[in-house]
């Protein structure tokens, strides 16, 4: 852990996915004992949670060929092979050019993948998709398109002379945002890509001299690649660093922007990470996402499951429709609550503890191993699809029992 009072070893500690774990299971412990403001735990519900996950897991993979909660899923929405349509373009091109283009393409989806609202639709050849899978898709054609790359004739890449010079309009019309049509927070998202390209240009060790996102996997294969093997958490460090700086209106410790990390008063301590409760949600899937790359490119990637489960409203949401978890307060359930309420950091803590807690019950369920079904699969085979499926049983909308305020750059 290191001398927390020192501000760069607070930093660095705030970055590792030990830290995300132990943040988030101390409040899960005080849950545990009944003493969290805004959520009771219900531990006797989830051996049927359990059951619920499983369930879905064998209706939507009955081999139990379960692939990575990643980007490329929502890619493929409706059955249609997009990126195997894209890379089918792509020959000719070596195979280190084509994971650069895929960082470019995978970098730019996740990160203007936050909520998009009810409402919002991407029509697609008359074929509307919604919510993530549309955000998906349209940022695959705005990609193709070279809505992010510095020089149109060269069109799918994502740099920073690309980035940085994006409005707000251009984000718009590429993702058919209307009167009828809102998408939340498009004006985040405009930002965020904006920040993305100051990131890249201030970092060329990270992103090569062209400033282009691609760079990143020329830097992870040279610097972190040992007998042919890449440790997921390296790939999430040089995330969470180049990244960094790009999130907005975050706290900031030593000057380094934090991102995703959050205050609650039930975890103060006697240094300068008291009460700060980190998660770094999109930084992880998009991690998750970058894994699938390095492993078509030949490069094993190990330690997994030192990554955690994705703190966000699916996996957020199933838990609290299965009786898992309950609100205190009615109140939680009919106004929207700001991101940063302790409500939402107990939130996704509990989240990301009872995704560790699952995992066990539904692997033996399933008649598997931790390495046979890792985290990353339960995720995307189970818990983030299950979340979905009770939502929509539970409500019209199919929204989340709680709405969250965000800004479009954490859920």
């Amino acid at each position: 852990m290191g001398n927390l009072n020192d501000p760069a070893q607070a930093v660095a500690w705030l970055r590792t996915t030990g830290a995300v774990r132990e943040r988030c299971h101390a409040l899960f412990s005080l849950a545990e004992r009944d003493a969290l403001p805004n959520f009771t735990l219900h531990l006797e519900a989830l051996p049927a949670a359990a059951d619920y996950v499983a369930q879905v897991i064998r209706e939507n993979y009955p081999t139990l060929q379960i692939p990575y909660h990643a980007r490329w899923r929502h890619f493929a929405a409706n059955g249609v092979d997009r990126w195997g349509q894209l890379a089918a373009t792509l020959k000719g091109v070596d195979a280190d050019e084509i994971a650069r283009i895929r960082f470019d393409l995978c970098v730019v989806s996740v990160l203007l993948d936050a909520g998009a609202g009810p409402q919002w639709k991407y029509n697609e050849e008359g074929r509307p998709v919604a919510r993530s899978e549309g955000l998906a898709v349209a940022s695959l054609h705005a990609f193709r398109a070279g809505l992010f790359a510095g020089d149109k004739a060269h069109p799918l890449r994502a740099d920073a002379h690309g980035l940085i010079s994006l409005a707000p309009n251009a984000i718009a019309h590429a993702f058919q945002v209307s009167d009828g049509n809102p998408l939340v927070g498009v004006e985040g998202r405009a930002a965020l890509m904006r920040n993305l390209g100051q990131a890249l240009k201030a970092r060329p060790d990270l992103f090569g001299r062209e400033a282009r996102i691609g760079g990143l996997y020329d830097y992870l294969k040279a610097h972190a690649v040992q007998d042919g093997k890449l440790p997921a958490t390296a790939i999430l460090a040089a995330v969470l660093e180049g990244l960094g700086p790009i999130w907005p209106s975050r706290m900031t410790l030593d000057g380094q922007n934090l991102g995703d990390v959050w205050r609650h008063r039930g975890l103060m301590s006697g240094d300068l990470t008291s009460g700060l409760v980190p998660f770094h949600k999109l930084s992880q899937w998009l991690t998750y996402s970058l894994v699938e790359i390095f492993e078509e490119a030949g490069i094993a990637v190990t330690g997994l499951d030192d990554l955690t489960g994705l703190p966000e409203y699916r996996n957020g949401g199933l838990f609290l429709d299965l009786g898992v978890l309950s609100v205190r307060h009615e109140a939680l359930l009919k106004f929207p609550i700001p991101v940063e309420d302790e409500a939402v950091v107990e939130w996704r803590a509990l989240t990301l503890a009872l995704l560790d807690r699952i995992a066990d019950p539904v692997r033996a369920r399933l008649g598997k191993t931790a390495a046979e079904m890792p985290l990353a699969r339960i995720l995307e085979g189970g818990t983030w699809a299950a979340g979905r499926k009770i939502a929509r049983e539970k409500r019209p909308d199919g929204g989340p029992p709680l709405t969250v305020a965000s800004d479009g750059t954490v859920f």
